[in-house]
């Protein structure tokens, strides 16, 4: 069993931005982190539980704890599947969404919503690091994001 703990963060909406992930399972643990230069708090929010996923290196049974409902309750009330059928129309982050349906085949995926800062040892850890990393002098080039902002479609 592993825990997955995630927060994203942005300054601007969009705006520099990042994310934190903290894994955890028995007396292993690690952090994540990486910031980049032009997204959004949802996109960072997604990226954080795919990065935290990907990071397993075998299938797994996992519970993601996050603070983000834009990321839990499209999964949790089957909306997600509904927008694949509809090929994400009106949506956006379809690229982070269809990485995270690849990842959601792989590990049995649980969600629990946390109340961010509120204290959760855990998601204000992760804060701290995804507020950190968007604040890094050398950030990452969020580039679908970047191209999709050019083109004024939505992702």
């Amino acid at each position: 069993m592993v825990e997955i703990f995630t927060d994203g963060a942005s300054s601007g909406n969009p705006g520099p931005g990042g994310y934190g992930v903290i894994l955890r399972s028995g007396n292993h643990y690690k952090e994540l982190s990486e910031g980049f230069r032009k997204t959004t708090n949802n996109r960072m929010e997604l990226l954080a539980v795919i990065k935290g996923l990907e990071a397993l290196k075998s299938p797994q049974q996992v519970t993601i704890f996050s603070d983000s409902k834009y990321v839990i309750e499209p999964v949790e009330k089957k909306w997600l599947y509904g927008w694949v059928q509809k090929n994400f129309k009106d949506k956006k982050n379809k690229d982070l969404w269809l990485r995270f349906l690849e990842l959601s085949k792989i590990h049995q995926v649980k969600f629990v919503w946390v109340r961010g800062h509120n204290g959760h040892p855990e998601n204000e850890r992760c804060d701290v690091l995804a507020v950190a990393a968007g604040k890094q002098k050398t950030l990452l080039i969020d580039s679908v994001f970047e191209a999709e902002a050019a083109k004024g479609s939505l992702l």
